[in-house]
């Protein structure tokens, strides 16, 4: 008894230990090199898209937040596409790594941009006055809600001279402190971005650049909406949503990857770092990137990527569909559904 007892203690004492291995072999921070490599070397060529998506136009993503919660596990990794509403999510799930994929070099210029932001702010009225290009309103501390922040800075005009000087130290920040070897255009693409939340503010909306987007939501808005239980789960919602992205963005570990959602090297590059370091997918937001693909009759070629990428049971997809279950009214709505049941659909022997 006494031998077949210290056995099962050995054998549960090594489960232990492998899974704290599992859990741990995801890397608690990047070197800049390791994070330039990684973007780099794991992205596709600049594709297009109809417009700039400077932020979300999706009025209802929060909705979805509390079922998602139940339903993945932290300290893992998140995939999604997009701007800002990535950041929400991160803020809910609380990976350990997140990965940005999307087809347009200009969101990896947008995400680069918040990065710097994120680094250079102390707390969230500091980024929204970095965001902005407006002068801190004096009275804000780390308590101020969400909806204080943004009324005071509301009383306040955005400043060409702070733009500038801010701009400066978000190209010094970006090339001089992390290094990172950013080409004319990506420089440009930075500027560009910058420029567009200096001239309109809190009041950005999807169409306010005039490429290709029209109207939508403001960044106002979006930032004090709540989920359908009248709960404030937006990044700038409170000092501890904000700090999760800091922090991510500190260590080197939100990284953006231009990629097609179906082509033949993003996704599986992203999927072969995750598996060699023993890490799993937690959620893989969307948007409704897959209408697009099923236009251009592509779709089976993105379901046989998703299958190359480490997955459970837990692994979700969050798609904003029209009809989708969490949200109200017309218009796109948000809805989950199970990654590794969808992906068991790709036949293994169609895989890449």
């Amino acid at each position: 008894m006494k031998t077949r007892r210290c056995f099962v203690i050995a054998v549960l004492m090594l489960l232990f230990q492998s899974g704290f291995a599992a859990r741990e072999n995801l890397p608690a921070q990047i070197t800049d090199e390791e994070f330039w490599k990684l973007s780099s070397e794991s992205s596709e060529l600049d594709g297009t898209f109809r417009s700039d998506n400077l932020l979300s136009n999706e009025s209802y993503f929060q909705f979805v937040i509390p079922k998602l919660k139940e339903t993945t596990v932290e300290d893992r990794v998140y995939m999604g596409v997009g701007p800002e509403q990535n950041f929400t999510y991160i803020a809910a799930l609380k990976p350990r790594m997140a990965f940005i994929v999307d087809i347009r070099r200009g969101n990896l210029d947008l995400q680069l941009l918040y990065k710097a932001l994120f680094e250079l702010s102390k707390d969230r009225a500091d980024f929204v006055s970095l965001l902005f290009s407006r002068k801190r309103p004096e009275g804000l501390e780390l308590e101020s809600s969400v909806q204080e922040i943004f009324a005071a800075f509301g009383k306040t005009f955005s400043s060409e001279a702070l733009y500038t000087e801010n701009l400066k130290r978000i190209q010094d920040h970006l090339t001089k402190t992390h290094s990172f070897p950013l080409s004319a255009n990506d420089l440009e693409g930075i500027e560009y971005v910058y420029h567009n939340f200096y001239r309109f503010g809190p009041n950005i909306n999807y169409g306010s650049s005039g490429r290709g987007g029209f109207g939508g939501v403001s960044y106002e808005e979006l930032m004090t909406a709540t989920d359908a239980q009248g709960v404030f789960r937006s990044y700038l919602a409170s000092e501890e949503n904000f700090a999760v992205l800091k922090t991510l963005e500190t260590k080197n570990m939100l990284v953006p990857v231009v990629g097609n959602f179906a082509g033949s090297k993003a996704i599986r590059a992203v999927g072969k770092y995750v598996r060699d370091n023993d890490g799993k997918i937690a959620a893989f937001y969307l948007s409704n990137v897959e209408q697009y693909l099923q236009q251009d009759g592509i779709w089976d070629d993105f379901c046989r990527n998703v299958a190359t990428l480490p997955l459970d049971e837990s692994s979700t997809f969050i798609r904003s569909v029209r009809g989708g279950r969490f949200g109200f009214g017309a218009g796109l709505n948000s809805d989950l559904s199970s990654m590794s049941s969808e992906a068991s659909h790709c036949a293994p022997e169609k895989q890449k």
